[in-house]
């Protein structure tokens, strides 16, 4: 794709730096070099000198690097210029790249001039951010493995799959005359197997990504006075929560973000569960259970000093389709070890704790330390990945399992045209299929100068 205009934006931090970098693309950029350089730098190799003004004042003196189209980030041609990281330096060499013709990237602009000219796919140039905002080694590695491609071969294999099975079918339609049943065969329902099991595989290490990379909302729900409020303040390290004996101190729902392990975690402290004639409790409590349809994992905190209720109970079983673990808390007041285990009455994981003495505590940190692992164990083959990604792949999945039913009753047109939407799905994970307000979205949220 040609750009007609010619954009420029520094590409390292604001701030003051021993060298900051000017990056220009365009089809202004040749015309640019002799102007600021006084000469032509040979392509793909530093050269050391000026920067000039138009009376031919010096601006800076630096490195200035000419990579020529296509052999660029942007596969336009490219000029970088890298001189003082001075604020002032920066912006009075833009005003002179502006009084040549060049205009101010937009964020994320350098990024989709990549992607437009088929340097990058999306998701690789996704990753681009992605490596920028990690905040964490582990973040950091599995962004990397995105930008490198290997997502982006992952379900361009899928795809490829998935278009040997539409050739089969689309020939199964277009030679009704042949007396061989071809959407009976044997070979075609296993490739459909394995397809879908391959999916499914992807499926879980995109999960892990976007884990990764937006985190796992935990909901802190149970009965007044049960620790909660002192868990949230363990977990942020801070007195984010007023911590009283009195019942029905939490009103509202309190939200504070960690990272654990490099893994964002938003956690929610919620009002206790009770029945209350207080008007504003109320309300509380109806938000607390509202949080809990959107939580990733719950950590209901029971306090082990006294009988559990049947109706803890209750509430508990209909949470069963939930991810949660029981927290006993305040066992030093009881003859209660600290230790964990499966509840088989709650049918769920439990650990008895106290938050007030720090008992058991690292037992609860490695149970959350777990939820961030995902069911493949760390992140070796995982990759950093967005919502939209999970969205395609879960699309994808919904169009090959329709697919299977119509090839089981041989439908052939119908199940080409599922396998053409799974198809597409996957398509716009890498960008074969996009819209311009998805472009938008996605490069609107990039660094100026990337």
């Amino acid at each position: 794709m040609a750009t007609q205009d010619t954009i420029a934006a520094v590409a390292t931090p604001k701030g003051q730096g021993g060298v900051g970098i000017i990056r220009v693309s365009g089809p202004l950029v040749p015309t640019l070099l002799e102007p600021i350089l006084s000469q032509t730098p040979e392509p793909l190799k530093a050269l050391v000198g000026p920067f000039y003004n138009e009376e031919r004042g010096v601006l800076d003196e630096g490195i200035a690097l000419f990579f020529p189209n296509p052999h660029s980030f942007t596969g336009e041609d490219v000029l970088e210029l890298q001189g003082h990281g001075s604020p002032v330096i920066q912006s009075v060499i833009l005003d002179r790249l502006f009084a040549l013709g060049v205009r101010l990237a937009r964020p994320g602009e350098f990024s989709e001039r990549a992607f437009l000219n088929g340097k990058k796919d999306l998701a690789e140039v996704e990753a681009i951010a992605d490596l920028i905002a990690a905040q964490s080694e582990r973040g950091a590695a599995m962004a990397l493995r995105s930008l490198r491609g290997e997502f982006s071969r992952e379900i361009k294999s899928l795809m490829k799959q998935l278009t040997q099975l539409r050739v089969y079918v689309e020939a199964a339609i277009d030679f009704p005359e042949e007396e061989i049943d071809f959407l009976s065969d044997q070979n075609l329902m296993q490739s459909f197997a394995d397809l879908k099991a391959q999916l499914e595989k992807t499926q879980q290490s995109v999960a892990q990504g976007v884990m990764m990379r937006e985190g796992i909302k935990l909901v802190l729900v149970g009965d007044p006075n049960a620790g909660k409020s002192s868990l949230l303040n363990w977990l942020t390290g801070e007195d984010t929560a007023i911590v009283t004996d009195t019942p029905g101190t939490t009103r509202d729902v309190l939200k504070s973000d960690i990272l654990l392990d490099g893994v964002p975690i938003h956690v929610l402290d919620t009002a206790g569960l009770r029945q209350t004639e207080d008007l504003i409790e109320q309300e509380g409590i109806r938000r607390a259970e509202a949080a809990l349809l959107e939580a990733d994992h719950i950590l209901w905190v029971v306090d082990a000093s006294l009988p559990m209720g049947e109706g803890v109970k209750e509430r508990l079983a209909d949470l069963n389709h939930c991810n949660v673990t029981v927290v006993f808390n305040k066992i030093d007041l009881t003859l209660n070890q600290p230790g964990e285990g499966y509840h088989p009455e709650l049918n769920f994981p439990v650990i008895y704790c106290s938050v007030k003495n720090m008992l058991g505590m690292g037992m609860l940190k490695k149970r959350l330390l777990s939820l961030t692992e995902g069911q493949q164990g760390g992140e070796e083959g995982h990759y950093m990945a967005r919502s939209r990604h999970k969205h395609a792949l879960a699309m994808a999945v919904d169009n090959l399992e329709e697919a299977e039913v119509l090839l089981a009753s041989k439908q052939g047109e119908l199940l080409a045209e599922s396998l053409k939407w799974a198809h597409r799905s996957l398509g716009e994970i890498v960008g074969e299929f996009t819209t311009d307000d998805l472009l938008g979205e996605i490069f609107s949220s990039f660094c100026i100068g990337k």
